[in-house]
């Protein structure tokens, strides 16, 4: 896409094994300057499943789902990557930017010869125009280069995605309160992905990433290193059907995650989210978590009393910038 100042940016609808592990030691180098990570979990799963280029001579065997934008200095050091997800481009016209740029080359035009490249592929001007929805830019721990950079291309805050946390030892946490005939199990890899994928797509219809999990999805998180059923609990009734259901999650360190809490929507109401979170709370305490984080959308206020009631507290806030 050119070469200025000694700066090359080019575009790719896949990257090599090479070129893959380039861009995640940058993420990994922008996670420890910031203490945040650049780009969420699924453009890593995507990236880990990546094809190599010479598979993706035709775009039917490509990931099309991914387009992959890569900045190298005139050394050829990889010094900035844009990942664009064009998985609801034919269906709601829109695209979805996270971006990073390695800490000892920041302030010098990297980001924003990146965002300049994505207001091109989303054929936008770079000069302030009114928000259309086309194009959305996400900011991991709303870092201040990318509050910078919105100012300057007059990018609009459409979404906010708080994150949230309390440690587990105090306050105490409750004992989950079931309705007659409901249980707690854990799932069970190989028979329970139907149901739980199911009732995710009802609970979450509205959500623009999460309602959209597929079996394939579910069981690609599944062979990652981190996945764990007993700490994945169902809440079923009498007859073994999914009412509801929440996953948690452990990070590198011992930092548990609420990963998704999901209610099928006929059985909401009666505080069953509430008790399946109360249990996966307990699992990630007494397996030797010491904090807890969860993610919940900023105008959600339903959800966030219900966690602050929990004990949690707003940590900090990912953003999304866009056009």
């Amino acid at each position: 896409m050119g070469n200025v100042g000694g700066v090359q940016l080019t575009w790719r609808n896949g990257l090599d094994s090479s070129e893959a592990a380039e861009v995640m030691a940058l993420l990994d180098k922008a996670e420890q300057a910031d203490g945040v990570a650049p780009v969420g979990e699924h453009v890593i799963l995507r990236l880990k499943a990546h094809r190599d280029v010479i598979h993706q001579i035709e775009p039917v065997q490509a990931d099309v789902r991914s387009e992959h934008f890569v900045v190298r200095d005139a050394g050829s050091v990889l010094i900035g990557y844009a990942h664009l997800d064009t998985e609801h481009e034919k269906t709601a016209g829109q695209l979805v930017a996270e971006l990073a740029v390695h800490p000892d080359h920041r302030r010098k035009g990297v980001g924003a010869r990146l965002v300049e490249a994505l207001l091109d592929r989303a054929e936008l001007s770079p000069e302030p125009a009114p928000d259309l929805g086309r194009l959305r830019i996400w900011s991991h721990g709303e870092h201040p280069g990318a509050v910078r950079l919105a100012e300057r291309f007059g990018l609009s805050r459409p979404r906010e995605l708080w994150r949230m946390g309390r440690d587990l030892a105090a306050p105490e946490l409750p004992e989950p309160e079931l309705a007659e005939g409901v249980r707690i199990r854990t799932f069970r890899a190989g028979r329970d992905e139907p149901s739980v994928v199911e009732v995710n797509h009802r609970a979450f219809a509205w959500h623009p990433e999460q309602g959209g999990m597929t079996e394939q999805d579910l069981r690609a998180k599944e062979r990652e290193e981190w996945f764990d059923p007993a700490g994945f609990f169902l809440a079923v009734d009498g007859k073994d059907r999914l009412l509801g259901f929440h996953w948690t999650k452990v990070h590198p360190g011992g930092m548990g995650e609420v990963y998704v809490v999901g209610v099928d929507p006929a059985a909401q109401g009666g505080g069953l989210g509430r008790s399946l979170t109360v249990a996966g709370l307990r699992h990630l305490r007494d397996t030797g978590s010491r904090q807890v984080m969860l993610y919940v959308e900023g105008d959600n206020a339903p959800a966030i009393k219900v966690y602050q009631r929990l004990g949690f507290e707003k940590w900090d806030t990912d953003v999304q910038f866009g056009r």
